[in-house]
């Protein structure tokens, strides 16, 4: 083949306390990268959906970065161009850069005859994600690349832990049609945390992943629950709290902030729950902020990044 098409998901990190390590894929939305074999190094021939915002010079893009990452670790002297598909909204706290660096690794490594371990897309696809998100954390990365629901012990090298995904459960995510840049959230975040917020937050992980294993809904509930990023990033995302508590008043088992935000997520236990909380979601959204949105309802996702179409010559 001289051509290959792959799809990588969106996905919500933090998950409340799992900042930085916890992360989840959707079914839908995601973005697709169409690699084809070309002149050495890498070029980007077109990027759709992203209204001319993103850098067509591929070493300041993260698809671009992230390929050339791959073709550098596979000692490939072939070169490749790229076109990207944008699904995702910019800056709207559901991995878009992401899921483009993904979706161009998991494309390039296809074309390349598929030699590259998960652990390998995951650590080339970082370097395009240090690019978009202004640091290497792997928590939207690797459920791009993995699928799932997943725990990074470690980015790098990295350490990846799939975690059960009980029967039933679905993510709502809304996402306001505001736009938070990831560097700028982080920078609101500082450089220390009060011990009692800490261990707080240390309590909460245990329990959310005990809670996964065990298909604990009310705990999984209980632990939903962010003592370090969220109230810092409340200010940017109107009316959050109030967000939040409509849609567990409307059965939702916890929710919070997808990333930096402004997306919002909830974790219900059945799809019928997660619609209701959606429309709860979505008419406090349209009280609190006055803006559109989108609406997605989806279960976890069980694969990230994956060719969805070849092209043989």
């Amino acid at each position: 083949m001289n051509e290959v098409t792959a799809f990588a998901p969106a996905t919500v990190s933090n998950v409340g306390c799992g900042f930085d390590v916890l992360g989840f894929a959707l079914e839908t939305p995601g973005d697709e990268v169409t690699a084809a074999f070309g002149p050495a190094g890498v070029s980007i021939d077109d990027i759709q959906g992203d209204e001319g915002r993103l850098p067509r010079d591929a070493a300041r893009n993260t698809a671009g970065v992230a390929a050339a990452a791959l073709l550098e670790m596979l000692g490939e002297s072939r070169g490749v161009r790229l076109r990207i598909r944008k699904g995702l909204p910019l800056a709207s706290g559901l991995g878009g850069s992401a899921a483009s660096a993904a979706a161009a690794v998991a494309a390039v490594n296809a074309l390349c005859g598929g030699r590259a371990s998960l652990d390998a897309l995951v650590s080339c696809a970082l370097q395009g994600e240090a690019l978009g998100a202004g640091s290497a954390h792997a928590d939207n990365i690797a459920p791009a690349i993995c699928g799932g629901f997943v725990l990074v012990r470690r980015a790098s090298p990295p350490d990846i832990v799939r975690l059960p995904v009980p029967a039933g459960l679905t993510a709502v995510v809304v996402h306001p049609d505001l736009e938070i840049e990831t560097a700028k959230a982080r920078a609101l975040l500082g450089d220390t945390v009060p011990l009692k917020d800490a261990v707080r937050q240390w309590a909460n992980l245990g329990a959310l992943v005990d809670a996964l294993h065990r298909s604990d809904f009310a705990l999984l509930g209980r632990s939903i629950e962010d003592a370090i990023a969220e109230p810092r990033r409340a200010p940017l995302v109107p009316g959050l709290e109030r967000i939040k508590q409509a849609a567990r008043d409307a059965g939702a088992l916890g929710a919070g902030l997808s990333g930096s935000g402004p997306s919002l997520f909830a974790l219900c236990r059945d799809r019928p729950t997660a619609e209701r909380a959606a429309r709860a979601m979505e008419a406090t959204v349209d009280a609190e902020m006055g803006v559109t949105h989108q609406t997605y309802v989806s279960s976890i996702a069980e694969r990230g990044a994956h060719v969805v179409a070849t092209c043989a010559s």
